[in-house]
Parts: structure tokens; C-alpha cells; sequence
């Protein structure tokens, strides 16, 4: 019987602590969050691609060294999946079917962001010198 008047007490305790708390929550005034426009930063997204991952690898380097001289922020290089292309070819013509060559050209990327260029790093970069067979493609956003 000792347990029986023990849990009514905590009920009834339970209430009077429950009431409080609502009525210095209605006390309160409610908090809105300022909400602040995103400021656009503006980024140089340079894609480049090469068949060949050592000559991707000296350009990149000339891209971020230019970058880098006069100061910019540079984001990268991020390594892109390569991209894969296969072959398949008959060996010989009529009825040898069963003989095929697999050929494939891997294609090999890289990601670099420049943020907020200044005219100057625009305009070393369209002076750059990169060898031959790398790609590059260029966005302002």
C-alpha cells in the first residue's frame, strides 16, 4: 500500500511542474531568424581533358601556377571520372567471327575553379600556352 500513495503524490507533481513551464513559454516572444540573401560569388570553372594524364597533370600545374601568381582563390584540382571509350573490331573480314580486337581511349579530367577572378588572371589565362591535346573549356557563373 506504501507504493500506491507514492504514485499518485508524483502524478499530481507531474502536473503543477507541467503548468508552469507553458506559461513562461507564452511569456516569451518568439524569435525569427534573419534570413540574409546568399551573396554571388563569382568563380572561372576551367574543365580540362587529355588522352594523356601526365600532360593533364603539366597544364594543370601552368593553370594554377598563372592563378596563383596574381593572388587568386583556387579551388582544385578535382580529378573528374575518366571517361572510357571501348572498341570492338573483327580481327579479319568473312568468317572469322570469333577473332575481335578490344581497343579503348581513356580520357582523362580535371575540375578547377578560380573565385573571384580578377581581370588580370583572366587575362593571363587566355595568354596561357597549354601543348597540344589538352581541351579546355572555360564558364563564368
Amino acid at each position: 500500500m506504501a507504493t500506491a500513495k507514492k504514485t499518485p503524490v508524483k502524478k499530481v507533481s507531474a502536473k503543477v511542474k507541467a503548468a508552469p513551464a507553458t506559461a513562461s513559454a507564452e511569456a516569451k516572444p518568439k524569435r525569427t531568424k534573419k534570413v540574409t540573401a546568399p551573396v554571388e560569388v563569382q568563380r572561372l570553372r576551367i574543365k580540362v581533358r587529355a588522352y594523356e594524364h601526365k600532360v593533364l597533370d603539366a597544364s594543370v600545374k601552368q593553370i594554377l601556377d598563372t592563378a596563383l601568381r596574381y593572388d587568386a582563390k583556387v579551388a582544385g584540382p578535382i580529378p573528374l571520372p575518366t571517361e572510357i571509350k571501348k572498341y570492338t573490331v573483327n580481327r579479319s573480314t568473312f568468317i572469322y567471327k570469333d577473332a575481335r580486337e578490344q581497343f579503348e581511349m581513356r580520357i582523362h579530367k580535371r575540375l578547377i575553379d578560380i573565385l573571384d577572378p580578377s581581370p588580370k588572371v583572366i587575362e593571363a589565362l587566355t595568354n596561357l600556352s597549354l601543348p597540344s591535346g589538352v581541351t579546355i573549356d572555360v564558364k563564368m557563373a
